[in-house]
């Protein structure tokens, strides 16, 4: 994969994607927590169940994580990946930004 090591919360949200385990996936999130999809925002656990329905586990997708490394911001990490599933299919970048171990602020642009 890469040298970085990956955060527990990011394994969390790869591996719960991946098992369709929708409560440990909001888990993996902040109380307070940001997902921004293409625009698309999110506030707070209710929002990262909404988007996980919407958008993750209700579109049965899988998250294969290629590479990861350091953002420009302490806590922040960059996931190359590819999903397939019922929604999105193809490569991206997923930017992560973590506080007290989990992911505060999740964007997919």
């Amino acid at each position: 994969m890469s040298d970085t090591a990956m955060p527990e919360a990011i394994r969390a949200f790869v591996d719960t994607t991946n098992a369709g385990d929708s409560e440990g996936f909001v888990a993996a999130f902040t109380e307070d927590a940001y997902v921004n999809d293409w625009g698309r925002e999110f506030h707070g656990r209710e929002g990262v169940a909404s988007w996980n329905e919407s958008d993750n586990i209700g579109r049965n997708a899988h998250v294969e994580a290629h590479a990861i490394r350091t953002g420009r911001l302490p806590g922040q990490y960059l996931l190359t990946v590819t999903v397939s599933g019922g929604g999105y299919n193809g490569p991206g970048v997923f930017t992560f930004d973590l506080r007290d171990g989990l992911i505060a602020r999740f964007l997919i642009a």
